[in-house]
């Protein structure tokens, strides 16, 4: 048997990586019988002479949208035109994140697009998520952000259309993803990637993955996707078990009279719980 780890899955095809070598196995009936999927990012033993996955090592941790496990970074991209920011996709993709216990990490694209106040607008934006302990980077100037995930398992995550393929040939034009326009009619990306992949390049392990439109929250309690607000833990509240929503006195929602929580984030929470 050999260890080694999935990088790519096309058709239930999975290509493991043991070292240098790249071997495409299919996965025992077992798993399937077990309600288990190996994802990308799974460090897996196979069968080397008939390229079978035989096991699955317990995950440290594991998305659902994009399916992939194993990473230490989720790196959100974000557009701010074409399509336009949509803080209520970014504040979802950040809790889903945070809940499944990978960091999330911020980069908004295509700020070229921008009018003056436009940029001043998402420059007080980016100050803020900065403010409450996320990082932001955009890809105007990407060694920052480069530095800041080396030798990371980084994987990018954002609507379709958002620039993740472009990002990567950004980082590494060798690797001449695939990249699509924008439909005017639907004013969203067409889908380009189809599957999850992951690229070694500049001493960080990417995973490239196809963009989505929704995402789901209905799989966490009320309770946890409050926690998943960190800067409400910035300010305690009387209440033991405050939901922040209908409590008179409640902190949170004084915070956010005050402009100390960005009413955005605040409205979003309020949606998400609902």
């Amino acid at each position: 048997m050999l260890e080694g780890m999935i990088v790519k899955n096309i058709s239930n095809t999975y290509t493991v990586r043991v070292g240098e070598e790249l071997y495409e196995c299919k996965a025992r009936g077992k798993f399937r019988n077990d309600g288990l999927t190996p994802l990308v990012g799974d460090i897996v033993e196979i069968d080397r002479e008939n390229c079978y996955i035989l096991a699955i090592h317990p995950r440290k941790n594991e998305l659902v949208r994009p399916s992939i496990s194993n990473v230490d970074v989720a790196l959100i991209i974000s557009s701010v035109k074409k399509p336009d920011l949509s803080l209520y996709l970014l504040d979802k993709q950040i809790s889903s994140i945070v809940l499944a216990r990978v960091e999330p990490v911020i980069c908004f694209t295509k700020l070229d697009l921008l009018d003056e106040k436009e940029l001043k607008d998402l420059e007080r934006i980016i100050q803020y998520y900065q403010k409450i302990g996320y990082s932001v980077f955009t890809n105007s100037n990407i060694k920052p952000m480069l530095q800041y995930l080396k030798n990371k398992t980084v994987v990018l995550t954002g609507q379709t259309g958002a620039g993740k393929s472009s990002l990567l040939n950004q980082i590494d034009g060798h690797l001449d993803l695939k990249t699509g326009e924008i439909s005017e009619a639907l004013g969203r990306g067409k889908h380009t990637t189809r599957h999850t992949e992951f690229f070694l390049t500049n001493d960080i392990f990417f995973a490239d993955t196809p963009g989505f439109s929704a995402l789901d929250l209905s799989q966490y309690t009320k309770e946890e996707i409050r926690d998943s607000f960190i800067e409400f833990s910035h300010y305690p509240c009387e209440f033991k078990n405050c939901m922040h929503v209908k409590e008179e006195n409640c902190e949170i929602k004084k915070q956010v009279e005050k402009g100390n929580i960005l009413f955005s984030r605040y409205e979003n929470y309020c949606h998400f719980i609902k």
